[in-house]
Formats: C-alpha cells, sequence, structure tokens
C-alpha cells in the first residue's frame, strides 16, 4: 500500500474519532462503515466503532468490535471499561466481571476499573466481594467516594454497615 493511500485511512480515522470526541457518534459511525478494513489501525478503528456504538446505547452492537479489540489489546482500560459497560447493559454481568477482571491483571492499581467491578458485584449479589472492590478503590481513589452517593448500582448495599462506614468513614489507608 502507498504512503498516500495509507496517510489517507489514517486521516479517516483520525476525523472519525474527532466526531467521537465532539460527540458525534453517528458521524464517526458513518466513517467507520465506509471501510471493511484498516490496515496496521484495526485496533483504533475497532475501539472508535464500539465506543460509537456504546454511545448511540447499541450495547448489543458494540459487543463485537470491543470484543475484537480486546483480543489485538487485551491489557487496554478504554475497551475493557466499555466492553463491560455494554455487557451490564446486555444483561450479561458474568461478561462485564470478566471483563474487568481481565484487564485488572495488567492494571491492578487502576481505581476505576475496581470502582466498576464494586458495581458489577453488588449487582451480581456479591456483597462481601462489591466492599472488597470498592475499599480497594477507594483507597487509591479517595474523590470517588462522592460517586458513591448516587451510584444506583450500589443499592442493595446501602444500610450495610460495612457498606456504609466505608462510604461515609474516613479514607481507608494502605
Amino acid at each position: 500500500m502507498s504512503r498516500t493511500i495509507s496517510d489517507r485511512i489514517r486521516r479517516r480515522l483520525h476525523e472519525a474519532e474527532g466526531y467521537l470526541e465532539l460527540d458525534l457518534p453517528e458521524h464517526a459511525l458513518q466513517i467507520l462503515e465506509s471501510r471493511r478494513d484498516w490496515p496496521g489501525l484495526q485496533f483504533e478503528a475497532c475501539l472508535i466503532h464500539g465506543e460509537s456504538l456504546r454511545r448511540l446505547n447499541r450495547h448489543r452492537e458494540a459487543i463485537t468490535p470491543l470484543e475484537l479489540a480486546t483480543r489485538l489489546r487485551p491489557d487496554d482500560t478504554r475497551v475493557a471499561l466499555a466492553l463491560g459497560w455494554c455487557f451490564k447493559r446486555s444483561n450479561r454481568l458474568a461478561q462485564a466481571i470478566d471483563a474487568l477482571d481481565r484487564v485488572r491483571k495488567h492494571h491492578p492499581d487502576n481505581a476505576l476499573i475496581l470502582y466498576n467491578l464494586a458495581c458489577y458485584w453488588t449487582l451480581a449479589g456479591n456483597t462481601s466481594r462489591a466492599i472488597e472492590e470498592l475499599r480497594a478503590a477507594l483507597r487509591l481513589e479517595p474523590d470517588l467516594r462522592s460517586q458513591v452517593v448516587g451510584e444506583a448500582d450500589f443499592q442493595r448495599l446501602r444500610g450495610n454497615p460495612d457498606f456504609e462506614s466505608l462510604v461515609m468513614g474516613p479514607a481507608p489507608r494502605l
């Protein structure tokens, strides 16, 4: 492939990414769907495609490109978070947990991964695991405590003394 064609492909993908950043996922999808292949840029194309579909609440459709992106870069937290989000909203909670558990092996100190795992474990009915993940997330990023108050996923934990002391108490210590 000539350099000119490669540069043109890269520019189109960058344009799609720009539309996504402007919160215009429909335009990003139009660009992505105009090509079948993205030589050398498959990961980026899959991520932008999946993220565009996710933002349009087309969660089930977003899973396919996001799973492909995960196979290409299993340690990418953006993909894992988006994939977990889509699995959760497609009533596939066990797969949402698996997606985040896999990426946690590469990023054990990522508070956002741990926070989302706490949400998913709460929804799965595993209170002790949810509190354990939330404790770890708050230890790494105490400012996340402000998110817990309005988080609907934690509804089952409200009133649990361990949860309440974690959320209302002082920042967890290392």
